[in-house]
């Protein structure tokens, strides 16, 4: 069975070095941050008719995504991981905003999903979405530190229509899927998932069959451990966030919140042992303060967002930071002029245009920013 998880992931790696290969005209010189206007293109409210709260992921739906209405390419999903009275850990809907801005339910859970940054779309006509639930939106350490009042959850996959097709648990491979990142080839995907209960980050190996109406999980890996991992008074829990897929050099980074740091998992596509924390690659406590969400630039730069639960500064609040690879700081602005409002983002590039999308949750707006 191992061999054949091996092969697979060889095969994807191989299909991925082609499609990369056929992608080296693509502008990867330009910083994002700098090239930001000082306004976003367009603002829209992430709040859906039950009033969820609290937006936390953000995914666009990739140019060749299969399928019709009511997803189009272009279209970006934002997750809310609040109910209406701001309960945390109890959100259920994921609202669709069209490149127009135009704001739509397009899922809406049981009660107290509580819908994490873990969402991503396949291009197979598939959404991914984690969830961590915590019935009182509290979380208590016990005496070993474990996490008591939140949920193990699970990562749920949906339909294009929004429809609930399967539902993934697995105390091991998903205990609180905190976010996810994506590695697309059509018919087969793999999905990186941030655990915030264990400080862990797992791979899934997807098969998508030929009738395409279902996904099969035809392995899972645990490719990095030991990021720190608790309850936080404000953030509800501090673990292993944002991750970013470099397919290029087959490199997953991970911002580690409560690690105050970036590390970089090597051959994250290949691999089958647990690698530890990987390489550190950023840690800058002038500039980093509790790295949530990641996302990595058609330049290769990363971005990450500060959730100000760790080395906050109330003069540096709710900030996107820009960096290389190599660990330089290229640039950073604010989302919100309180602290703790950074969260989710998005990044989609073509031939003539960068649009970059990131959350307010102080406001729980969705800025999207076009740049040319």
């Amino acid at each position: 069975m191992k061999k054949m998880f091996a092969f697979l992931a060889l095969a994807i790696g191989l299909m991925l070095l082609l499609v990369s290969l056929n992608s080296a005209d693509e502008d990867r010189t330009q910083p994002v941050i700098p090239n930001l206007s000082p306004a976003p293109t367009f603002s829209v409210s992430t709040v859906p008719l039950n009033s969820d709260v609290n937006p936390y992921g953000v995914a666009f739906v990739p140019k060749d995504f299969r399928g019709g209405e009511p997803l189009r390419p272009g279209d970006i999903l934002v997750s809310n991981f609040n109910d209406q009275n701001n309960t945390q850990g109890t959100g259920t809907t994921i609202v669709r905003v069209t490149p127009e801005g135009n704001v739509s339910l397009f899922f809406s859970g049981k009660a107290g999903l509580g819908l994490t940054t873990a969402l991503g779309v396949l291009k197979a006509g598939f959404v991914l979405v984690g969830n961590l639930p915590s019935p009182t939106g509290t979380c208590t350490p016990d005496t070993n530190g474990q996490e008591l009042g939140v949920g193990m959850g699970s990562l749920i996959i949906l339909n294009r229509d929004g429809q609930i097709v399967k539902t993934l648990a697995d105390a091991q491979f998903l205990d609180g899927p905190w976010d996810l990142a994506v590695r697309d080839l059509g018919d087969y995907a793999q999905i990186f998932v941030s655990n915030a209960l264990n400080g862990t980050v797992t791979r899934l190996d997807l098969r998508i069959p030929e009738s395409g109406d279902d996904v099969e999980v035809v392995g899972e890996t645990r490719i990095a451990s030991g990021y720190l991992h608790r309850c936080d008074p404000a953030a509800l829990v501090v673990g292993p966030t944002g991750l970013a897929y470099d397919r290029l050099s087959d490199t997953l980074f991970v911002a580690s919140t409560g690690d105050n740091a970036i590390f970089a998992i090597p051959h994250a596509g290949y691999t089958h042992q647990d690698e530890g924390m990987g390489k550190t690659v950023y840690r800058d406590d002038a500039h980093l303060r509790g790295p949530l969400a990641l996302v990595l630039a058609p330049n290769g730069d990363l971005l990450t967002s500060n959730g100000d639960a760790i080395n906050p500064n109330p003069n540096q609040p709710s900030e996107i930071i820009e960096f290389t690879q190599q660990g330089m700081f290229v640039a950073e602005f604010s989302v919100d002029p309180s602290q703790g409002a950074a969260f989710g983002m998005a990044l989609q590039s073509s031939e003539d245009q960068i649009q970059f999308a990131a959350v307010d949750d102080g406001t729980n707006m969705l800025d999207v920013w076009k740049i040319k």
